[in-house]
C-alpha cells in the first residue's frame, strides 16, 4: 500500500511545522483560504448557502415525518439521481465522455443530475474537468490542501476562489453547442423547485422532507467525499501524482466513484472499479448498456495504459 506525501519547501514560504496535517493521513494542509469570514460574499454564495441549509433543515424533520413509503421515496431518488445522474451522466458521460448514449438517454439521465441540486451540468463538468487538469495544486477547484472542509463544501460558497482561478471558462464548449444544455443552464433553478412543489403536492409535508431534504443531503455529502475523502484516506495503486486514493467505503456508497485513484490513472475509462473485486455499480450498468446496444465507445485501460501507470514501471525509470 503506498500513498503520496503531499509536501510543503522552503518554495511554499514555510516547512512542515507551519502547516498542519489533516487527521489519520499523509495530506498536509498549505492554503490559507478563510471561508467564511474577510471575503466577500457574492449573491450567488448565499443563494448557494442558503439553498444548502434550507435542505439540511429539512434533513432534521425526518425523525417526526418518517413512514416507510417516504423512505422508499428518498431511497429511490438517491439511486437515480446519485446513481444515474452525478455519477454515470454529470461524471463519466460528460465529463470525461467514457462512453456514448443516445441523444434521447443522454438527456434523460442528466436531467436526474440537474434533480440532484449540485448545478447545472454545464458548471458542473467545468469544475469537474478544471479539477483534473489542475488536480492538488493551487488552481484545483477542491482539493484538501485548503483543508478538508474546503474540499468537502467550503468551496461551494466561494465563487470569489473559482473567479480568481478561472476568469473564462472555456473547458465545456462541447455542452454549450447544445440547445438543451444552455436550456438547463438558464432554467436551472425552477427545476428544482419544481421537484419540491410536486413532492409537496404528492405527499405533504413528509414527502417533501424525505424526497428533497433527506435524498438531497445524503447525496450532496457522498458526492463531497470523492473530492475530500477521496484525497485524503485511503490507498494509491497507481501512479499519479496527486492525492487520489482509492477508498473502499466510499466507492460502496457512490455506486463505484471511491475507487478514486483509479480514475485518476485513467480518468478516460468508464470502469473505475478495474479488479474484479472493486465493486462499481456504475460500471455494470454501463455494460448492460452496452449490451442492449444503448451504451457505444465505451472506453477502458488497456494493460499498456496500466503498465505506464504503475509503480513498477516508474521505480524502474528511476533506476
Amino acid at each position: 500500500m503506498r500513498n503520496l506525501l503531499f509536501s510543503v519547501s522552503d518554495s511554499d514560504g514555510g516547512t512542515h511545522s507551519d502547516h498542519r496535517k489533516i487527521p489519520f493521513s499523509d495530506v498536509v494542509v498549505t492554503g490559507s483560504r478563510n471561508h467564511f469570514l474577510e471575503r466577500k460574499w457574492r449573491p450567488i454564495d448565499i443563494q448557494v448557502a442558503t439553498w444548502v441549509l434550507l435542505v439540511h433543515v429539512l434533513l432534521l424533520f425526518a425523525p417526526f415525518t418518517f413512514s416507510w413509503d417516504a423512505l422508499l421515496l428518498a431511497f429511490i431518488g438517491y439511486l437515480l439521481t446519485g446513481l444515474v445522474d452525478i455519477t454515470l451522466s454529470y461524471h463519466r458521460l460528460l465529463a470525461h465522455h467514457s462512453l456514448k448514449l443516445p441523444k434521447w438517454l443522454e438527456y434523460t439521465c442528466v436531467y436526474f443530475g440537474v434533480l440532484a441540486a449540485q448545478r447545472d451540468p454545464i458548471f458542473w463538468v467545468s469544475m469537474h474537468r478544471y479539477h483534473h487538469q489542475f488536480v492538488d495544486s493551487e488552481k484545483d477547484t477542491h482539493s484538501p490542501i485548503n483543508g478538508f472542509w474546503f474540499s468537502h463544501m467550503g468551496w461551494l460558497f466561494d465563487s470569489g476562489y473559482i473567479l480568481e482561478k478561472y476568469q473564462e471558462r472555456k473547458n465545456v464548449e462541447d455542452l454549450k453547442k447544445q440547445w438543451f444544455y444552455m436550456f438547463i443552464r438558464k432554467t436551472y433553478s425552477w427545476h428544482v423547485f419544481a421537484l419540491g412543489a410536486l413532492l409537496y403536492a404528492w405527499g405533504g409535508f413528509p414527502y417533501l422532507v424525505w424526497g428533497m431534504g433527506v435524498r438531497t443531503v445524503w447525496v450532496y455529502h457522498l458526492t463531497f467525499l470523492v473530492n475530500s475523502a477521496c484525497h485524503i484516506w485511503g490507498y494509491q495503486a497507481w501512479k499519479t501524482g496527486d492525492l487520489s486514493k482509492n477508498n473502499w467505503w466510499v466507492a460502496l456508497l457512490t455506486f463505484g466513484e471511491g475507487w478514486h485513484n483509479n480514475h485518476h490513472a485513467f480518468e478516460f475509462s468508464a470502469r473505475h472499479g478495474l479488479e474484479w473485486w472493486q465493486i462499481d455499480i456504475s460500471w455494470y450498468i454501463i455494460r448492460l448498456l452496452e449490451v442492449l446496444g444503448l451504451a457505444t465507445n465505451v472506453k477502458v485501460p488497456t494493460e499498456a495504459h496500466k503498465l505506464k501507470r504503475s509503480f513498477n514501471a516508474y521505480d524502474n525509470a528511476l533506476k
